[in-house]
């Protein structure tokens, strides 16, 4: 069997060479998804990926580095995906229903990220808890910057995007993951949202929406 050297440099250094590794990656999230990270093995990986088990070597070391890997991928999916979302918000409440609805979408069509996650407490904290703390640090500075403009009311940014990360991941998983629906229901969604916004509304917003309503 082929051994892996410490200190290797496994970074593809061709297109097909990267192809071959986003394959192997995929085929690792499905296995890794599907049967676990103990029953998973390098020849399921690599025969779902339909590459050679030597192949296997020259991009990664072996199974644990690459649940890594997955982890890794999965999470800078996601973030990617509720950046975009939250870019095309006009304000921070705006920001908040793009980001988790992008996010909703993301893991009705990756469950294998709450299940990947999960086994990660056991097979790899490190990057359990690097995969929340990256996702945190991004939407702490964007609440920080919402407080900064008089967005959001004055809350804690990084006691709150923690609590509505929380939040957003437990309500994905029990009407996306659970129901298997492949999208979050309106209600639900909506419910989220009107919890979020009475979290975040400056103080006082509602009330002067609500005369400014009654003047029209």
């Amino acid at each position: 069997m082929t051994t892996a050297r410490a200190g290797v440099d496994r970074t593809p250094r061709t297109a097909r060479g990267a192809r071959t590794r986003a394959r192997l990656l995929e085929a690792a999230e499905h296995v890794f998804a599907t049967v676990g990270y103990h029953d998973a093995s390098i020849v399921k990986i690599t025969e779902r990926a339909g590459v050679a088990l030597g192949t296997f070597y020259v991009h990664f070391p072996g199974k644990k580095e690459i649940f890594d890997e997955v982890v890794l991928d999965l999470s800078h999916r996601v973030r990617q995906a509720m950046s975009e979302g939250a870019r095309r918000g006009r304000d921070r409440l705006e920001a908040e229903r793009e980001g988790f609805r992008e996010f909703f979408r993301f893991t009705a069509a990756h469950p294998a990220l709450y299940r990947i996650i999960r086994q990660a407490e056991f097979v790899s904290p490190e990057a359990m808890r690097a995969h929340y703390e990256a996702i945190c640090s991004g939407y702490a500075a964007g609440l920080d910057r919402a407080r900064a403009d008089g967005e959001i009311r004055e809350v804690d940014p990084t006691v709150t995007a923690w609590a509505l990360m929380g939040a957003g991941e437990l309500i994905g998983m029990r009407w996306v993951l659970w129901d298997g629906a492949g999208r979050i229901d309106p209600e639900v969604f909506d419910s989220l949202m009107d919890l979020i916004r009475g979290a975040l509304e400056p103080q006082g917003a509602s009330a002067d929406d609500d005369r400014e309503d009654s003047t029209r």
